[in-house]
């Protein structure tokens, strides 16, 4: 069943445009863009200088030794080193001269963009979403939504240790740095979903650090920013019900936020619309009750070293609670 939805996505990512998998040689924004221009030259020099350096050696090794005098030797030895040192110095500046203009191109939008602030911990993604004419100030978790074909200002801090926010399809690496504040622009040209991970050496579960980038029309991202600065809605479900009442009485609501409720834990994600998420765990597990139950019963099963501790629950609180964060959508 999972490997169906698996499929289903890459499915969508391939028809909405995007890449379907997490690749800075299938860029969809003006920043991935720049960033492949200068991979693609970059190999491609290289490439002619191996090429060149091949046929040199090839020539040397086919041709016939023949007694030179040692003078014209030596002559021909210094023109040829002083020829290599030369290019070297040349094409090495150039190069840095392209990454330098390449990392200016992908700098921070000038106006009218968006502004999200993206905190890394060990080992998720906190997301906060500036207030706007709109809509109030919300907070999400490993997901993040754009408009398309606009620029949205990404702030990048980190909460612990140093990680890198890094989404190939759509901008290049930026690192996050306990105690600094660095920046990147992100836009995205096609609607789809683009997948991120974390690119800098950061613990334990460093591999399991995703974020997916969602980007959809300007009036769809309207519509869901609407619904995230919104206070969570109480299901009708009776076991829903339940589970809100076991969520607050249990320590879940000492760790984590549902806005509307008297949980305002600050210590892991804000759940109010977890549901709506396409994944939990930064990436590990897709958003189902399932899924939910056995993260809840159990995360450090799942992911081992994380800061959620197993908080003991009967059977039926754990079915309960479930299905109240299931609700949140």
């Amino acid at each position: 069943m999972r490997a169906a939805r698996v499929l289903t996505l890459w499915i969508a990512a391939f028809a909405c445009g995007c890449s379907g998998n997490q690749s800075a040689l299938a860029p969809y924004g003006a920043p991935a863009m720049h960033v492949e221009h200068l991979i693609v030259a970059i190999v491609a020099l290289c490439t002619a200088i191996w090429v060149a350096v091949m046929l040199v050696l090839g020539g040397a090794l086919w041709r016939r030794r023949q007694p030179v005098e040692t003078e014209i030797r030596q002559s021909h030895l210094a023109s040829a080193v002083s020829a290599a040192v030369a290019a070297t110095v040349i094409l090495i500046a150039g190069m840095t001269i392209a990454s330098f203009y390449t990392t200016r191109s992908i700098g921070l939008p000038q106006r009218g963009s968006i502004t999200i602030t993206v905190r890394a911990q060990q080992w998720w993604w906190q997301v906060f979403y500036a207030s706007s004419a709109t809509t109030r100030g919300f907070q999400t978790a490993n997901e993040i939504h754009i408009p398309v074909g606009q620029d949205v200002h990404v702030q990048l801090e980190s909460a612990d240790v140093i990680h890198s926010f890094w989404v190939p399809s759509l901008a290049g690496k930026q690192d996050l740095v306990p105690g600094r504040s660095n920046s990147l622009l992100l836009r995205a040209e096609k609607p789809g979903v683009y997948r991120g991970q974390c690119a800098e050496f950061c613990g334990l579960q460093h591999g399991h650090m995703a974020l997916m980038v969602i980007a959809e029309a300007p009036a769809d991202y309207t519509r869901w920013a609407a619904s995230q600065s919104a206070d969570a809605m109480p299901s009708l479900a009776p076991d829903a019900a339940a589970g809100r009442m076991a969520f607050l009485a249990r320590p879940c609501a000492a760790c984590h936020t549902i806005r509307g409720t008297a949980a305002i834990g600050n210590t892991g994600p804000d759940l109010t619309h977890v549901g709506s998420r396409q994944t939990i765990a930064a990436g590990l597990l897709e958003t189902t009750r399932g899924s939910l139950a056995a993260w809840i019963a159990d995360p450090q099963t799942l992911k081992p070293g994380n800061n959620m501790p197993i908080v003991p629950l009967t059977s039926a609180e754990l079915q309960d609670i479930s299905a109240y964060m299931e609700s949140l959508k």
